[in-house]
């Protein structure tokens, strides 16, 4: 179970100032994050460390992660908005 202080500090750092990033990352932090493994939320966290720059273009699958843990978790992000 995770509790509601490490969700709320997700939350904060989910918010990214860019509304691309933050219409993916703070839904995932509130709906999907407190579901994942315990591995999973550490990756979300590793993610959430990345720059801006970087997510952008991984989420907008103009690059992808050299790290493909990092990769793995874009994909899991950007499966749960786009259709199949």
């Amino acid at each position: 179970m995770v509790e509601q202080t490490e969700l709320n500090r997700l939350f904060w750092n989910s918010r990214r100032g860019m509304l691309e990033l933050d219409v993916l990352l703070v839904p995932f932090s509130q709906e999907v994050y407190p579901d994942l493994g315990e591995a999973d939320r550490e990756l979300y966290q590793r993610l959430l460390r990345c720059e801006d720059q970087d997510l952008f273009g991984w989420f907008m699958e103009r690059n992808e992660s050299a790290d493909p843990e990092l990769q793995r978790m874009v994909r899991i992000i950007l499966d749960r908005v786009q259709p199949k």
